[in-house]
């Protein structure tokens, strides 16, 4: 056929006869959420492409990924598809699965299968389906009334109608209420992948519990059914244990919520309505009776309580009674010892009042012996003082007296000396003592006693 090559812009490109423009691309911008589907003509596999803008090179083409049309019809039910037109079969396809769900995907090629739980998006490789579940539906179940993509893993409840029989043969129809779940772990593979190999969980679990049921009710009669319609129903379906698991998928039922007993013919209604008549009667008599069994024992038990309250208003009149005597007692007691104690402290303190008096006046008796002692002390130590300033003043009147008179004897002596003269002097100390005397005798002296000025002669000793 010839070869195909790819001139890239900005350009201008002149073909030549030989060459034929087969199609002109552009790149092709994607988002991170969004991918193409890519076919390489040269070896027929298709691949895919997403997060980033992409142009296709000489070799490679856009491939359409075709879907059942019950898929299609499901992506765009379920609003995950653009509703606005067609869809883009060369684009990813792209489901959002909500929270609280899952979808598989199955790889025809490698034979495997994913499951991709919410809140996710679940995106198609190019060899990749959706797995569709096709559910009963509807009251009461039919089935493939339902096709989903998503199951949802719960807590969520199934609701289903069914015919039953009891042992007297009274058709009744039961409109129950079962709230299931899936027990799985989400990074468990095997396990959720077991949810989707049971394709139709509604109908089994709604066949297998009318099944249980049908089986417990045609054991009993409709009286005994009517009034233990849910102890019979438990029992039939979960038996000792508290819940009913299918190891299947991993489905877990929890509880079943009788909504109405209705029955199928006029027979069973008639009964049904005298049984609802006696059982109303029954129970407004058992009330009744119950009322007035209460309000007996209400009245007996508050006689009793009255008697009880009157034995402890004795019994508690009593103990004040004894605790009054017992106050009487220890206040009696308490004023006698006080006032033994206040006699003894007045005793006491008269003691203590007399030897302080005693004990003061000692010290002022002490205290006046000393002030008279240092006061007689003062006095001659005064008198002695004047004595001894009087003698010194005498002393010092004759000391004047004395030095009053040698000054005078000593200007007389120096007269004297003056008027005999040196040279008689020395002729009366060269003189004899017979001289001497007559000189003596002459000045009117009886003797004389010569000294120098180095060793003078004190004339008061």
């Amino acid at each position: 056929p010839g070869s195909r090559w790819m001139i890239h812009g900005p350009r201008d490109y002149f073909p030549s006869v030989e060459v034929e423009v087969i199609e002109r691309r552009k790149t092709i911008p994607l988002d991170h959420n969004e991918g193409i589907y890519i076919r390489d003509v040269k070896s027929g596999c298709v691949r895919i492409q997403q997060g980033q803008s992409y142009l296709l090179k000489a070799h490679e083409e856009l491939w359409e990924k075709t879907l059942p049309d019950v898929v299609e019809e499901l992506l765009v039910k379920e609003g995950t598809a653009n509703t606005t037109g067609p869809r883009d079969k060369t684009r990813m396809v792209s489901f959002a699965v909500p929270q609280g769900s899952a979808v598989q995907v199955y790889d025809y090629k490698n034979r495997q299968a994913r499951v991709v739980f919410g809140p996710d998006l679940a995106m198609l490789l190019p060899d990749e389906h959706f797995t569709v579940l096709s559910l009963s539906g509807g009251k009461p179940k039919r089935s493939n009334h339902t096709q989903t993509l998503l199951p949802y893993l719960g807590p969520d409840f199934i609701t289903d109608i069914f015919t039953v029989e009891t042992s007297d043969h009274a058709r009744l129809s039961l409109r129950l209420s079962y709230n299931r779940y899936f027990d799985i772990a989400v990074d468990d593979g095997e396990a959720a992948a077991a949810i989707f190999q049971v394709p139709d969980f509604v109908g089994d679990v709604c066949k297998s519990i009318a099944s249980r049921v049908r089986g417990a009710v045609a054991s009993v009669p409709f009286d005994t059914f009517h009034k233990n319609s849910a102890d019979v129903i438990n029992t039939a379906v979960f038996g000792k244990n508290t819940v009913l698991r299918y190891d299947a998928n991993h489905l877990v039922v929890t509880s079943i919520d009788i909504q109405a007993v209705d029955p199928v013919d006029d027979k069973t209604r008639t009964s049904l309505q005298k049984s609802v008549q006696l059982a109303i009667d029954i129970t407004t008599q058992s009330q009744e009776a119950a009322a007035k069994h209460d309000g007996e024992r209400r009245e007996q038990q508050a006689r009793g309580q009255l008697e009880r309250q009157q034995i402890k208003d004795q019994i508690e009149a009593e103990k004040a009674r004894i605790e009054l005597l017992q106050l009487q007692a220890e206040s009696a007691a308490v004023e006698s010892r006080g006032q033994a104690i206040a006699e003894a402290k007045a005793l006491a303190e008269t003691s203590d009042i007399d030897g302080d008096s005693h004990v003061y006046l000692s010290k002022l008796k002490a205290q006046g012996s000393k002030i008279e002692a240092s006061t007689q002390v003062d006095v001659i130590t005064e008198t002695h003082s004047l004595e001894l300033e009087q003698k010194k003043q005498m002393n010092a009147i004759e000391l004047k007296q004395v030095t009053a008179l040698a000054e005078v004897n000593a200007n007389k002596m120096a007269a004297i000396i003056g008027a005999i003269g040196t040279d008689t002097l020395q002729a009366m100390a060269e003189a004899g003592p017979e001289v001497e005397a007559q000189l003596l005798e002459g000045l009117g002296l009886s003797s004389i006693l010569p000294s120098s000025g180095a060793n003078p002669l004190s004339m008061f000793q």
